[in-house]
């Protein structure tokens, strides 16, 4: 397969999904594998009763500080960031990385938890981000501006 045009990123807030979850969950099985868990809602409830604290929505100004970060890594790693949203519970992003995406979204992460620790928004002894998150490649043109597009437009519609 020809190497990825681009990455369609997305990770959520701590413990606003929760594996069991009716929307739908996975679990990495090993090295690059996942697998769909069915929706329960007992493993749903025994996961938020092992959360660490209440959990973590992004207000406006987090969300700000956030996508700013985000901009500043992009912009000194030399990835082209095409499209971003940060929303109160995720973040959507497609960018032209130069390294693994995983990795890249480790680093991302990093630099925005540190952003809102810096600027006073969040507590350091608050988590932000789940553990991982999902990392799509994206090999053609059309991929690409359907990921923009969801990721510009279509975050407020309802889903079907």
């Amino acid at each position: 397969m020809p190497a990825a045009l681009a990455t369609f990123l997305t990770w959520t807030t701590y413990g606003t999904w929760l594996q069991g979850d009716a929307r739908g969950s996975i679990v990495r099985v090993s090295a690059g594998r996942t697998r769909a868990i069915i929706p329960s809602p007992a493993l749903e409830r025994s996961n938020r009763a092992s959360l660490k604290h209440e959990p973590t929505r992004l207000d406006r100004r987090q969300r700000t500080a956030v996508e700013s970060a985000i901009r500043r890594v992009c912009e000194h790693r030399d990835w082209t960031l095409h499209a971003i949203n940060v929303r109160s519970n995720h973040v959507h992003l497609v960018a032209t990385l130069t390294k693994d995406a995983d990795a890249a979204m480790v680093d991302l992460k990093a630099w925005s938890t540190r952003r809102l620790r810096a600027d006073g928004l969040i507590a350091s002894d608050r988590r932000v981000w789940t553990k991982h998150g999902s990392t799509r490649q994206i090999h053609n043109a059309a991929s690409l501006a359907a990921a923009v597009d969801y990721v510009v437009r279509f975050q407020d519609r309802p889903r079907r």
